[in-house]
């Protein structure tokens, strides 16, 4: 079992993040839970942990057979409706995937890949903002570095996509679901990378203010961006999942597919994004690399031994189960129990002394970009404190 070192953080973070005018990344609920230490994390370590997640990116792409056929896409529980809009994101790199977050656990034998959020991955603000202010205010010399470039790898590739869709307006619209702060300071970081990226027009909307129509004139994505001034944007950024749009926004999900296909705009991240994002695509990259030293044995069948029990498109990590030959150890209450399910070999988190488990997210934005741990006591969850890292020799 791995021993976690941590390092104590002094000092106020308040002043670096108000110093770049994000004042809302000091807000309480996120001070509760960044935590005042940081992971003393091996600057090898480190380098493994980044180099893993460029690997797995690259398996993932190649795992997807091209053109994308029906049989991979039921196995990952896509939704129907989703499928062309899947399919001409995949074969048309204008729609490009801009950034996700793996979660990866350190083991022994090296780091094994959890699951990868590829569609709408939080936790931007504490990891590009947050984790790097309490790095500011306790810096005591010049040498402590963190592995944290998620800010610049977010606005290379705003400037990308901009780039590759140079023909249409740089309007961005960016929504979240309705009454989430957290989704909305996620946005913000967003926002800030795309207007460094070049963005001319950047706004940041609850979805329920998107207004949507394929008619005429007004065909297009509008939002009102002041007193009776409304635009059309070419560029939406949906921190909203594609499946959940699937699942309750039906007509909504089929008017953006027309659009899509008529390019009257581009959507972020792609729809393809959702074969990355079903953790149905564990056990197929379990087929396809198997034994492959960087995957935990996942099957869409119950494994024997100890192994966890994942839905889909489950999330904050409800519904997870810890099963022991057979019996359930632990599981988390939730909304996703009708979904499919996924099986995959349980691995032990590194501990600190005082029993505490940690998961490292890395971001990938292009390349992989960033590291940040989350740890809890038990399963990691949307509450699960956040812990800034150090890098060390």
């Amino acid at each position: 079992m791995s021993i976690v070192r941590l390092l104590p953080l002094s000092g106020d973070v308040a002043p670096a993040v108000r110093a770049l005018g994000w004042d809302w990344a000091i807000e309480e609920a996120c001070e509760n839970y960044v935590a005042r230490e940081a992971v003393a994390l091996p600057e090898e370590e480190a380098d493994t942990l980044l180099a893993a997640a460029d690997t797995l990116y690259g398996m993932l792409v190649q795992a997807i057979p091209d053109p994308v056929p029906d049989e991979l896409l039921r196995l990952l529980a896509i939704p129907p409706m989703l499928w062309a809009a899947i399919r001409h994101s995949w074969n048309d790199d204008r729609h490009w995937h801009l950034y996700g977050r793996f979660d990866i656990v350190s083991t022994p034998e090296g780091p094994k890949l959890l699951e990868f959020n590829a569609d709408t991955a939080t936790s931007i603000p504490e990891t590009a903002v947050v984790q790097w202010a309490s790095l500011v205010a306790a810096r005591q010399s010049e040498d402590e570095r963190q592995a944290n470039g998620l800010f610049e790898g977010l606005e290379a590739q705003f400037r990308q996509w901009l780039t590759l869709n140079a023909d249409l307006e740089a309007s961005l619209l960016l929504v979240h679901l309705p009454d989430s702060a957290e989704d909305e300071a996620n946005c913000t970081v967003l926002a800030e990378a795309a207007r460094a990226a070049g963005f001319t027009e950047v706004h940041i909307r609850p979805v329920d203010d998107m207004q949507v129509s394929v008619a005429g004139e007004e065909r297009g994505i509008w939002a009102q961006v002041g007193p009776e001034q409304w635009l059309r944007f070419s560029f939406v950024f949906k921190l909203v999942p594609w499946e959940i749009l699937a699942e309750e926004e039906p007509a909504l999900t089929t008017d953006l597919t027309q659009l899509l296909l008529s390019r009257d705009v581009i959507i972020a991240n792609p729809a393809y994004a959702l074969l990355f994002q079903s953790k149905g695509i564990l056990a197929w990259l379990w087929q396809v690399y198997p034994q492959h030293p960087l995957l935990l044995e996942s099957s869409l069948q119950p494994l024997s031994g100890h192994y966890v029990r994942k839905p889909f498109f489950g999330r904050e990590g409800q519904n997870v189960a810890d099963i022991h030959n057979g019996l359930t150890v632990n599981e988390i209450a939730g909304d996703y129990e009708t979904q499919a399910q996924v099986y995959q070999r349980r691995a032990e988190l590194p501990l600190d002394e005082q029993g505490r488990y940690y998961q490292a997210g890395v971001f990938w934005a292009g390349e992989a970009c960033a590291l940040g741990f989350r740890r809890d006591t038990g399963f990691m969850t949307n509450l699960s404190e956040f812990v800034p890292h150090l890098l060390t020799s």
